[in-house]
């Protein structure tokens, strides 16, 4: 049969069948389409009409031509269908406070239909980097993720730049990388956190406050500025020699390494701001050490407000856990059912002090 004025019914036709098969699986990802020459004789149809279907093929996504070789099915094509799944994505996967948030998301995304795929980077970003690359070649609906040392630049912009591509909306959780602050994130307001939990020691009268901070996450830097702002608001000199920075791999050697050497050195403290309760448990074993009392000598407190922290009896900041869960997973639905990015879309948590029995009054005509 010869190419006639149906052309554009013709590639039209080609396009639509073609199309097809890629979204039922029938072309899979990355698989060579059949040559211009076969699809000219199966449609009967001349090279040119072929060329102009493939052509609105590549154009949307579907399929890419590499010279000399043919043209293959691209990876968007199995983004191109509603798969049912969402990844999320966190740091860790212990049993501190991830679960809860899990939780939260996982009651949203069941009422929907939605299954969770789970996985954990341990705040490396070499492994958050190879996460997303396998998860830019399964069949997602969106990712809920929480980076890895948001606080250093990222290096792997271009993966993120691909799910933007893949059209995959992302939501941010705990933390955010500088380059991508108009992405949609849910963070905890952690400048106004460190605030709170160190104006209370300021209110009781303490006036020799250590900061323990961990430095490679955004969390960190923010608790540190709002520990900082209430130092100057209750008229305390910031001492730098006050301050402990650690970082992921030092986590549990520096916090604890560093206060007894204080405490052994004798260096004037009577309340400790730790980054969250898990450092807070390092630094009470790190005093007792050195045979100081919780809160009799030193007042501690935390943040999280974990199970641990129940434990302990201490003042702590409480973590909305299940309902940042619940609002990630509401705001990428929404994103979801409305194809928006979400640009500007930014939400955050109010922290809350709890008391616990970690912290006294002292002296404050000192």
């Amino acid at each position: 049969m010869a190419d006639t004025g149906n052309k554009k019914l013709k590639y039209d036709q080609i396009t639509e069948e073609l199309r097809g098969m890629i979204l039922s699986g029938q072309i899979q990802a990355g698989e060579k389409l059949p040559s211009e020459n076969v699809l000219s004789e199966r449609y009967q149809v001349s090279r040119h009409t072929v060329r102009k279907a493939l052509a609105i093929l590549e154009n949307a996504g579907y399929v890419y031509a590499l010279h000399g070789k043919g043209t293959f099915c691209s990876e968007l094509a199995i983004h191109t269908k509603t798969s049912k799944n969402i990844a999320v994505v966190t740091t860790y996967l212990s049993d501190y406070i991830f679960p809860r948030v899990i939780q939260g998301i996982d009651s949203v995304l069941t009422d929907e239909g939605y299954s969770i795929i789970l996985k954990n980077t341990r705040n490396s970003r070499s492994r958050e980097a190879r996460i997303l690359e396998e998860l830019l070649k399964k069949d997602i609906d969106g990712m809920i993720i929480e980076p890895s040392k948001s606080e250093i630049y990222c290096k792997h912009m271009h993966l993120y730049e691909k799910m933007d591509e893949f059209q995959i909306p992302y939501v941010f959780i705990q933390g955010c990388f500088s380059q991508m602050k108009e992405k949609p994130h849910i963070l905890m307001d952690d400048l106004k956190g460190g605030y709170l939990i160190t104006k209370y020691l300021t209110d009781l009268g303490h006036r020799n406050i250590v900061g323990v901070f961990k430095a490679d996450d955004s969390q960190g830097r923010n608790r540190y500025k709002g520990y900082v702002k209430a130092l100057q608001e209750a008229g305390i000199l910031y001492d730098p020699e006050r301050i402990i920075w650690f970082y992921t791999e030092d986590r549990a050697i520096q916090p604890y390494e560093r206060i007894r050497e204080m405490a052994l050195c004798g260096k004037e403290m009577d309340g400790i701001v730790c980054y969250n309760d898990q450092i807070a448990f390092e630094v009470i074993r790190a005093l007792a050490a050195e045979g100081l009392k919780v809160p009799e000598d030193v007042s501690v407190t935390g943040y999280d407000n974990s199970q641990m922290a129940a434990g302990m009896k201490l003042t702590t900041i409480r973590h909305p856990q299940e309902k940042l869960g619940e609002t990630a997973a509401e705001l990428l639905l929404s994103l979801i059912k409305s194809g928006d990015r979400g640009e500007g879309k930014h939400i955050l948590m109010e922290p809350e002090i709890v008391e616990g029995s970690s912290c006294m009054e002292r002296n404050k005509t000192k």
